[in-house]
């Protein structure tokens, strides 16, 4: 289905889902409710960054073949619980709020690359972060410029481009002009034969309410319809190969 078709009936769909319990909906796939905002207890492989076995297959299949072209496809980030993005959340929140902004253009600046606690794709381990481990000394590792020609990314980007498909991977937010949301993340990929699933099970969740029980810095400034517009642009006007 189209993006464009699929955010709209969704936003048809969803004020329906928006005040209703969450433990009313049967899941699909068998999914634990908690899983979906990051506080299940997932079968997790790894060390310091964690994956479902099946995305961890994936990606070392792809890491090996990556070699061959001199690209060391290295994870900086996978599995990520609900407290470590709460973590990030405030910090970035306090650290805006020490700047001089408002609550509200401190959340504005957060969204443009960090995702509400809760909602985070990275709470279901099928998300991972990637640059070349062959330049791990790059300041600001996950900048987007870091990816343009001419720059230590660059060579990775392009065989990702290419290849990551191949092994079920797909970027997560494109270039595309017409996209809301997230600005471009050119490292972040998504195991598509799991993270769809998750999808469709997370659009299920009554969001408001979960966000405002964990009573989190900034949660207070969230209204119904200010979440409907994160939730259509930011989780669902994404690369439209991910949507169910």
């Amino acid at each position: 289905m189209k993006r464009r078709r699929f955010i709209s009936n969704t936003i048809c769909g969803s004020l329906a889902f928006s005040f209703a319990p969450f433990s009313m909906f049967s899941l699909s796939q068998d999914i634990d409710p908690n899983e979906l905002i990051g506080k299940g207890s997932p079968e997790l492989v790894g060390t310091e960054i964690k994956f479902r076995k099946e995305v961890y297959d994936a990606y070392f299949s792809m890491r090996e073949d990556a070699k061959k072209a001199g690209i060391l496809i290295t994870a900086v980030s996978a599995y990520r619980s609900f407290e470590r993005q709460k973590q990030i959340w405030e910090r970035k929140y306090n650290r805006y709020l020490s700047q001089g902004l408002q609550p509200r253009d401190s959340i504005k600046k957060i969204i443009e690359y960090s995702t509400i606690p809760g909602t985070s794709r990275h709470h279901w381990g099928t998300d991972i972060d990637i640059v070349d481990g062959y330049h791990m000394d790059v300041p600001h590792l996950l900048a987007p410029s870091n990816f343009n020609e001419g720059k230590p990314f660059y060579k990775l980007g392009q065989w990702l481009g290419q290849h990551a498909t191949e092994y079920g991977f797909y970027r997560t937010y494109t270039e595309d002009p017409l996209r809301k949301g997230f600005k471009p993340e050119p490292w972040h990929y998504s195991y598509k034969p799991l993270s769809v699933k998750f999808l469709e099970n997370f659009l299920k969740i009554d969001l408001l309410k979960v966000l405002k029980a964990e009573n989190f810095q900034g949660s207070d400034h969230f209204t119904p319809t200010w979440i409907e517009t994160y939730r259509n642009e930011h989780i669902l006007d994404i690369n439209p190969e991910l949507l169910p």
